[in-house]
């Protein structure tokens, strides 16, 4: 739960220090110039994120630390040569960013309110913990594949030399840009406040058009197109994590594009469990926080 810093309540006020501090959710303004001059996509206003999670640049969190409500910072933002904006590659922006709200996370005591809360009907605490850990077993799992799985993506696209049609990748640009958009509007953000330069998506939509062409080429040859036991053994294990896993079936299989959908990540496993069965195969420890993604990005 988040309360704002220096109102009291319940459970305090955050304490003396009111500045934003790693793990408090934060609201900003800011905006971005090059020669003094705002360039498109560089603005925001109310924009909010949790310092801490890596989900902003290094700069924009080393800003932010520190300042108060209503404090302001300035501070340069260089582009690399090769970066995706044109527009801004190879130069060094000027960001000024203003804190408008910040907010402490207080965690709730755990007890049989909180177990209720979590779908636990008697508040049974050694349920609860059972459960959670059943869960993180299955999100470990998930997230091991996930890491296996963007390793292999990669090596397929190191090992081919394929020439990807830009009319594809425009395609799939509009596209990304469109899910962005709507995913702000989710946020409460006006997509229109903050303009997204569509170069912002090109890599992304050229390496998944490149992704395609090149799984689909090895399905064909070798033959790995999904099947029924498998699409129905994956939603099956998709319905575990869920209170009703009835209802978990009936979603997917009474509409063909969920279990188009499935087919997809099945295909793709499929490749996987392919090429590692081909490939010279490395194990690497990686600890919880870094296979969930918690650590902040240096």
């Amino acid at each position: 739960h988040y309360h704002v810093k220096g109102e009291q309540g319940a459970h305090g006020d955050g304490g003396a220090d009111q500045s934003a501090q790693n793990g408090d959710r934060v609201t900003v303004d800011f905006v971005g110039k090059i020669d003094g001059v705002e360039f498109q996509g560089g603005k925001a206003d109310n924009f909010p994120f949790v310092l801490g999670e890596g989900r902003m640049l290094p700069e924009f969190e080393a800003a932010t630390i520190g300042l108060k409500v209503g404090e302001s910072k300035t501070f340069p933002l260089p582009f690399p040569a090769d970066y995706h904006g044109k527009d801004v590659a190879g130069k060094t922006a000027e960001f000024t960013i203003t804190l408008k709200k910040v907010e402490w996370a207080h965690m709730p005591e755990v007890d049989a309110d909180f177990a209720q809360s979590l779908g636990i009907e008697d508040g049974d605490l050694a349920k609860m913990r059972e459960d959670i850990k059943k869960n993180l077993e299955r999100e470990v799992t998930a997230r091991t594949k996930a890491k296996t799985k963007d390793s292999v993506m990669d090596a397929l696209i190191k090992a081919s030399d394929l020439e990807v049609p830009k009319a594809l990748i425009e395609q799939d640009v509009e596209r990304l840009s469109e899910m962005a958009k709507q995913d702000m509007a989710q946020r409460g953000m006006d997509p229109k406040v903050m303009q997204l330069p569509k170069e912002l998506f090109t890599a992304q939509a050229e390496r998944r058009v490149r992704l395609g062409l090149i799984l689909a080429e090895v399905v064909k040859q070798n033959k790995l197109e999904a099947t029924e036991e498998q699409v129905k053994a994956q939603i099956e294990d998709f319905a575990q994590s869920y209170e009703d896993p009835q209802q978990v079936l009936k979603y997917y299989f009474s509409d063909r594009r969920r279990l188009a959908e499935v087919e997809a990540l099945v295909l793709e496993e499929n490749v996987v469990n392919y090429v590692l069965g081909k490939a010279k195969v490395s194990e690497k420890p990686v600890s919880f926080d870094e296979l969930m993604g918690n650590q902040a990005q240096a």
